[in-house]
């Protein structure tokens, strides 16, 4: 389904983002990975960059080839650091990555954005999200955080919710829509990572648990990279503005309880 293609990969160097190089390889495309480190085993075409300030952006952007068909967001933090980093990579890195590949992209593109169960909240959260997804450039972060009163500790679970919200308006801008380009995200729950211990700690170990627990296991990158992939392809042409929870039932196990269908 993607020979030919060009796939842009960002978060490469492990996890999802790696399992969803080596996919996309196998399926004829080919790929450039993005990564603050270079992994182990470098698939395709290797960009090494960071995502955390504008100039890292930049910097990535001016590497980037003509005619990319696919840009898949994958990169992320835990939230452990705070939440000044996480909003700078989980979510302006990604936003101000997006609209720079889009020039660069072929008409007909695709942009796959990794969100997370973590951000279910943003039905709750719409205003604070909406604001802070309208937000141009590259912003003060601590500005950002001050005004918004975002709490240090929730930086990874806002910073998704933003996310959500930002996948919904991008999908019906000018910028993206003039060239057919569409954006969906994909939502995991918890998943076999290298960073799931971080998660552990950042949405505590009872919350953690439980959320694996209610499906059964946790998720590997071979649940997820195949739902990104599947955006990437022209079998998603018709899909636009949409996210695809890869859970394992977990948001349908949250929206029961929480709505008491």
């Amino acid at each position: 389904m993607l020979a030919g293609k060009t796939i842009v990969i960002t978060g490469v160097a492990s996890g999802i983002a790696h399992r969803c190089a080596e996919l996309a390889s196998e399926m004829g495309a080919n790929v450039i990975g993005i990564d603050v480190v270079k992994p182990e085993k470098t698939i395709g075409t290797f960009i090494q960059g960071d995502l955390s300030t504008q100039a890292g952006v930049s910097a990535i952007l001016d590497a980037l080839p003509e005619n990319i068909d696919a840009l898949c967001n994958v990169a992320g933090v835990s939230g452990i650091a705070g939440a000044n980093i996480t909003l700078a990579i989980n979510f302006f890195g990604l936003k101000n990555l997006s609209e720079g590949a889009a020039l660069k992209m072929r008409p007909g593109g695709s942009i796959i954005n990794v969100a997370s169960m973590a951000g279910f909240g943003w039905r709750d959260n719409t205003e604070r999200a909406s604001a802070i997804a309208r937000i141009d450039g590259f912003p003060d972060i601590d500005k950002v955080i001050k005004d918004f009163d975002i709490p240090n500790q929730l930086g990874y679970p806002i910073s998704k919710e933003i996310l959500l919200v930002w996948n919904k308006i991008a999908s019906q801008q000018k910028q993206f829509k003039d060239k057919g380009i569409r954006i969906n995200a994909v939502s995991p729950g918890p998943v076999e990572t290298p960073i799931l211990a971080q998660f552990r700690q950042v949405l505590g170990e009872e919350k953690a648990s439980k959320d694996i627990n209610r499906v059964g296991r946790a998720g590997t990158p071979d649940d997820i990279a195949p739902v990104i992939l599947f955006l990437c392809s022209d079998a998603a042409k018709w899909v636009n503005g949409n996210n695809i929870s890869t859970d394992g039932g977990l948001e349908a196990a949250e929206t029961v309880e929480k709505l008491n269908l």
